[in-house]
């Protein structure tokens, strides 16, 4: 049994953050923002940074639209919209996963030294809106889970 914990840690060593935050009802209302704090990074070494997207079958798009953000210890805030695709052209789920729920782990910085010490905090909206919903009062539906994930860059 110990060896299988091993094997797991050692295939995950280079993870240095990964957390998730559940969608209430499987609806995400623009206006609720996912938030995420980091601290204690280390501030020489280059990473990874991801947005982890778990939907299921009820999420109605080929894409989702999202605001990022990202604050320095300094108040610092670098805001980003990005557009990832979900589905490929032929509409089959893009992601991860042999059940219902299919896990997409995004882009979002790559290669980013932490060069300050402190907290540095996350902000994830959602900004995807239907032709019928153009001031996003309609939840986004089929979003289960929202994660951030930060990993050390493999040498």
């Amino acid at each position: 049994m110990s060896i299988i914990a091993l094997l797991l840690f050692s295939c995950n060593s280079n993870m240095v953050f990964d957390q998730y935050k559940a969608i209430e009802n499987h609806q995400w209302h623009s206006e609720n923002d996912i938030n995420f704090i980091v601290s204690n990074l280390d501030t020489i070494s280059a990473r990874n940074v991801f947005i982890n997207i778990r939907n299921n079958k009820k999420y109605e798009f080929s894409s989702l639209f999202l605001i990022a953000k990202m604050e320095f210890p300094s108040g610092y805030k670098v805001v980003d919209t990005l557009e990832y695709e979900m589905t490929d052209s032929y509409g089959k789920w893009l992601g991860s996963g042999f059940t219902d729920i299919k896990e997409n782990k995004l882009f979002y910085k790559e290669n980013v030294v932490f060069s300050e010490r402190g907290d540095y905090k996350f902000n994830v909206q959602q900004v995807t809106r239907s032709v019928h919903d153009i001031e996003g009062k309609l939840p986004l539906n089929g979003i289960t889970d929202v994660g951030l994930y930060i990993e050390k860059i493999k040498k």
